[in-house]
């Protein structure tokens, strides 16, 4: 009784932000945001622990996809595309990451390329029949050339080699839109079944996370954070912008996500455009 009232409760606080206008939905969304920044703060002192969970967050959202294509022998609904861009950047930050630290970051992301590329494996040969190729049709030099024409012109000003600094600019972008195959393949279909929906939203938390290491730097050093990395003035602030663009392309979903988990909805419904 106490836990239907309680799903009764939160379907008519859904209801009213539905109702409310973009303006307030906004403000709505940016107080939840900074809401939770804060929460973060309060409960975790070392804001390099947020990449760390972030990396363990998209792994376990891996995971879910390993399991539906392990168990159902279906990969409908996923993106080959964003698969692969994930594959391209988690490669290249991997070799950054043995060239500049060798540390925990190194084994997250190992283990999340390798199970990456075993999604794809599964995806363009075992499971082929079932793959969606004509809603996944959004080419993927839209993201890679102009991710890679902006990192040879901002990048972080380190001690490390030029290469290593531009591959680490690379995949930093290429990252805050590789899910855009992904959403817009979403978009077409308009129901999500669920361990999709586990995952992408798995990746929408990873994002938050990111966001937030970088945030409460910037805040906490008064602004100054952003200019610490050299000479590399520009190299923070897109970082900031990098995040946020993924975030907020994430968010959309997040909210519909969570309004069907509450409604106890096994799919996931999108609005129409």
């Amino acid at each position: 009784m106490g836990r239907r009232r309680s799903g009764s409760a939160v379907n008519k606080l859904f209801a009213w932000v539905r109702r409310q206008s973009m303006k307030v939905k906004v403000f709505l969304a940016v107080t939840s945001f900074l809401s939770s920044l804060i929460a973060l703060r309060l409960l975790v002192k070392d804001t390099n622990q947020f990449f760390i969970a972030s990396e363990a967050v998209h792994a376990a959202g891996i995971i879910v996809l390993i399991y539906k294509l392990t168990t159902q022998k279906n990969c409908s609904g996923l993106s080959l595309q964003t698969q692969e861009l994930t594959a391209i950047f988690l490669a290249v930050r991997l070799v950054c990451s043995f060239m500049m630290e060798h540390d925990i970051h190194t084994i997250l992301d190992f283990a999340t390329l390798v199970s990456t590329l075993w999604v794809i494996y599964m995806i363009r040969y075992k499971l082929k029949a079932t793959y969606n190729e004509d809603l996944d049709n959004m080419p993927k030099y839209y993201m890679l050339v102009p991710c890679a024409l902006l990192a040879l012109v901002i990048y972080p000003h380190t001690y490390h080699s030029h290469l290593s600094k531009v591959m680490w600019a690379f995949c930093v972008y290429l990252e805050a839109i590789a899910v855009l195959p992904q959403l817009t393949m979403m978009q077409k279909t308009k129901m999500i079944e669920p361990s999709t929906a586990h995952y992408v939203f798995a990746l929408g938390v990873a994002r938050f996370l990111g966001s937030a290491h970088w945030i409460i730097q910037v805040y906490e050093s008064a602004g100054a954070y952003l200019f610490l990395l050299g000479s590399g003035y520009f190299w923070l602030p897109t970082v900031l912008i990098a995040e946020g663009v993924q975030t907020f392309i994430l968010a959309d979903f997040c909210y519909y996500y969570v309004r069907s988990v509450v409604n106890g909805q096994l799919l996931v419904s999108l609005p129409p455009v």
